[in-house]
């Protein structure tokens, strides 16, 4: 028979765990069906086809069906994000530190990706066709530069930031300026003229946007040449609102973070099999993006 104080202890244990597995519950109930959306690199069919192994594993983990978006581009990954029609979204660190300022920072990272050799973060690069005389960014006055969208950090924000340093302003030193829309349209605008230049994404020797290109037929990797590669960039976060509930959150950040051990095969297609894992990340890690949107915000005014 118990005694009358380990009893009372019990009693007591098993109140203060009922809210946490209340919790764990809940938000299960409130979300039947999660959404989770992604920032488009390249065309919408090759993302559904890597992703939907992945989305399989996510539904699998976290007990709700989850279903995938694909964003029409960065401001609507956000605005979805924002009015409550996506739950989850992956997107590059210029687009999430644009989410944390109009959200006052109602969003929260949970978890990037780790590359081949460890790092967390990435590279923005200029690509020049292979034939082409130009050695710097000095050498394209004149000429005509695709960048990716307003809202991407290798794609334009860090470009952007990074030719402010070496005193270019890119309005007065380009010919034109065309935002391609995505990563893959970037490049094929520089395979067919468009532009003479094109800022894209690139990880290692392995690993970049080009290679992807590659390995579906989209382009030869000797056409290109990089005449220009950024500083470190912080890597694309899996963020949410920091509204969901705290036990939803810390799920979706689990079954990420487990997905490399758990479903090998789903993980290795969403990364071309190049990645070693997702790791956590915290809202400081991105602070250097949010002071680098702010730079953008300011350029922007001062030219309007």
């Amino acid at each position: 028979m118990l005694s009358r104080r380990l009893a009372l202890a019990l009693a007591a244990s098993l109140t203060l765990a009922a809210p946490a597995l209340g919790q764990a519950e809940d938000w299960r109930r409130t979300h039947p069906e999660l959404v989770f959306s992604i920032i488009p690199s390249e065309n919408s069919s090759g993302v559904l086809d890597r992703y939907s192994p992945f989305m399989a594993y996510l539904s699998k983990a976290l007990g709700v069906k989850v279903t995938l978006r694909v964003a029409s581009d960065y401001a609507a990954v956000i605005e979805s994000l924002r009015a409550g029609q996506v739950h989850f979204a992956h997107m590059g660190p210029a687009a999430y530190a644009r989410a944390a300022i109009v959200t006052q920072n109602g969003v929260e990272p949970l978890v990037t990706m780790a590359n081949s050799q460890g790092a967390i973060g990435y590279y923005s690069v200029l690509y020049v066709r292979a034939a082409d005389p130009a050695q710097s960014l000095a050498d394209l006055r004149g000429r005509n530069l695709c960048l990716v969208d307003p809202n991407s950090a290798s794609g334009n924000n860090v470009p952007r930031f990074a030719m402010n340093k070496l005193g270019i302003d890119p309005e007065a030193h380009f010919g034109k300026i065309v935002y391609s829309g995505s990563h893959e349209n970037a490049v094929i605008g520089l395979g067919q003229g468009t532009c003479d230049a094109a800022f894209n994404w690139w990880n290692t020797e392995r690993e970049s946007n080009l290679l992807r290109m590659v390995a579906k037929s989209m382009a030869r990797a000797e056409d290109y040449r990089i005449i220009f590669r950024s500083d470190l960039i912080p890597g694309s976060p899996i963020t949410m609102m920091r509204s969901a509930p705290e036990a939803l959150r810390e799920a979706v950040r689990r079954a990420f973070v487990e997905a490399a051990a758990t479903d090998r095969e789903a993980f290795l297609r969403i990364s071309d099999g190049t990645a070693t894992s997702y790791v956590p990340v915290r809202t400081e890690d991105y602070q250097v993006m949010i002071d680098l949107s702010r730079f953008i915000d300011q350029m922007r005014r001062r030219r309007s």
